[in-house]
């Protein structure tokens, strides 16, 4: 790209939240390391918020789902120098068509993770995603700087924890109680067990307008150690509380990837699916406790690489044997030696 004075690209991934965090090393590395990058990004307008204010970007295009031709005539009118699909389907297809210019998709590996769910053969490459991510930037001598994730929110966006009961400014554990479907997560019973083998070490439930409800039954056990965040902070609010937890536990979710961005030690509670797919938590070269839960041995899993609504084979022992008393001993280990 010598022969360019002010080289432009365009990111493209459309959603979703972790997906979008873990492409966060492309943007920067793409930015830092070829000379007067001007780096765009095209994502649904409802994944504004992860990007607004990430430095190494210069404009973020949003899409919503009455705007495509408005959308694409902008998108034109910046006469980009190479497009990086990072979501590579057909609605990236259309918008490299449309705008005609050289472009590098990530490899989806959808055949190795067919044979892995379908038949369990595992011929998946042991490659986190972060790096096939990167590889899309071989053309341009860009390689991974192993910094990790990044998650930057506006200073209004930060969460005082005085706002919050007096017990929890003195630190707490957050922990994710959603996902995305309900075989990546611990059923009711699971995190009720859960929330009160960690007792009484503050706890923060940090989810989405989804989880509520569940977070409020959570809740219930003991409002002066439990906190119920669920659907009461914006994705940035509850990113910042994220960020001044002491830990995280999570199952295999956006907030997870949030975490990593911002070096946090991590618990992760995998059901249906396996960090195999090269989606655990990612923090590069930098060393952070993480310890990661899944049941060994079950012919069925995993059975699926995003996820059902119910276990097909209604047993659900990807989640119903995890070791509850495990995860929090090792999580009460953890504030132990924090304090």
């Amino acid at each position: 790209l010598n022969q360019f004075y002010l080289p432009k690209f365009l990111i493209i991934r459309f959603s979703s939240i972790g997906d979008i965090v873990l492409t966060t090393p492309v943007i920067r590395c793409l930015k830092l390391q070829v000379a007067n990058a001007e780096v765009h990004y095209l994502t649904k307008a409802g994944f504004k918020g992860i990007l607004a204010h990430n430095p190494y970007i210069n404009h973020v295009h949003l899409l919503g789902d009455n705007d495509w031709d408005t959308v694409m005539a902008n998108l034109k009118a910046e006469h980009f120098d190479a497009i990086i699909d990072l979501h590579h389907n057909l609605r990236t297809a259309r918008v490299k068509r449309a705008l005609g210019v050289k472009s590098f998709a990530f490899n989806k590996l959808n055949f190795e993770k067919f044979l892995l769910t379908a038949f369990k053969i595992n011929r998946l490459p042991p490659i986190h995603i972060v790096d096939r991510n990167i590889n899309t930037l071989q053309s341009f001598g860009v390689t991974n700087d192993d910094e990790g994730l990044d998650y930057f929110i506006d200073e209004t966006e930060k969460v005082n924890l005085h706002a919050l009961p007096e017990a929890f400014s003195r630190g707490y554990i957050g922990l994710v109680v959603g996902a995305a479907l309900a075989t990546k997560k611990l059923p009711l019973p699971k995190l009720i067990e859960l929330c009160m083998l960690l007792h009484p070490y503050p706890i923060v439930l940090l989810g989405g307008p989804e989880d509520a409800a569940v977070g409020k039954q959570l809740c219930a056990l003991d409002d002066t150690t439990i906190y119920n965040a669920c659907g009461n902070y914006t994705l940035n609010q509850s990113a910042s509380l994220v960020k001044q937890a002491e830990l995280i536990i999570s199952h295999d979710t956006g907030l997870m990837h949030i975490a990593a961005a911002y070096k946090k030690p991590i618990i992760s509670i995998w059901g249906n699916t396996i960090p195999g797919f090269g989606m655990g938590p990612y923090f590069g070269k930098h060393s952070i406790p993480h310890s990661l839960f899944e049941v060994q041995g079950l012919s069925c899993r995993p059975c699926s690489k995003i996820g059902y609504k119910t276990c097909p084979k209604k047993h659900f022992n990807c989640m119903q044997m995890q070791p509850l008393a495990h995860i929090a001993g090792v999580a009460k280990n953890h504030i132990t030696s924090y304090e």
